[in-house]
């Protein structure tokens, strides 16, 4: 069976702890939004209220507050410097859409402030890119033209740029959620107890699909490895 080495390949098992962490972690996220989007922020300030208070808290008067379409496809994008939240998060003023809102406002705070991983991961991105595209293409025409054994190599080099990028995207998502979290407590944003709690589970959620990206990437470029050894073999 020509897919045997990849289906049935006992490096199979490596993936099993990815897919279990990653099933949890979305299950988390998903019911902490859905617990914390009905729940809302004494204080009545949107999310698009407390991203323009964070930037213009550290002097970032020129980055901009947008709102974009879609589900949870909030993001900084430092091209043009502009905090998007998405519809539920931008004029909402429940507990995720604060802690989603102030997540991502920390990205830009990090981009003003030069934070080391924040660059290093931005400088990542066409390699890792190319990486995740191009590897694992490399990988399987390695492995089924045995004429060619550099191409296996130079497979498992290049996803390990995509696997690098998302170990150096853990300190960058738990830096901006520190961020957030400790401008929130500050600012009086959520109050104490409930509200303060609520945020913190939702950064916490989201914080762990980053942990399973990073377990998945590097579990399967473990699995390539022993694939490849035991072509070798």
């Amino acid at each position: 069976m020509i897919f045997d080495p990849f289906l049935l390949h006992p490096s199979t098992i490596l993936l099993i702890p990815a897919i279990i962490l990653t099933a949890y972690a979305q299950i988390k996220v998903s019911g902490a939004y859905g617990r914390y989007s009905k729940i809302r922020s004494s204080s009545g300030r949107t999310g698009s209220d407390v991203a323009r208070m964070i930037l213009d808290e550290n002097g970032l008067y020129d980055v901009k507050v947008e709102q974009v379409t879609g589900n949870l496809t909030d993001h900084y994008d430092p091209r043009v410097q502009a905090v998007r939240l998405s519809s539920g998060v931008y004029s909402s003023t429940s507990i995720a859409a604060l802690a989603v809102a102030a997540h991502e406002t920390g990205h830009a705070v990090q981009h003003a402030d030069g934070y080391a991983p924040l660059k290093i991961r931005t400088a990542f991105v066409p390699v890792a890119s190319l990486g995740s595209q191009i590897g694992p293409l490399l990988i399987i025409l390695g492995f089924f033209l045995p004429a060619f054994p550099s191409l296996l190599m130079i497979g498992i080099y290049a996803f390990a740029f995509a696997v690098l990028f998302q170990i150096v995207t853990l300190p960058v998502e738990f830096n901006a959620s520190s961020r957030a979290l400790a401008f929130l407590e500050r600012s009086g944003i959520v109050s104490q107890g409930e509200e303060l709690t609520g945020a913190r589970r939702m950064l916490s959620a989201a914080a762990l699909t980053y942990v399973a990206a990073a377990l998945s990437a590097i579990l399967t470029l473990l699995r390539f490895v022993w694939i490849a050894q035991g072509r070798d073999d």
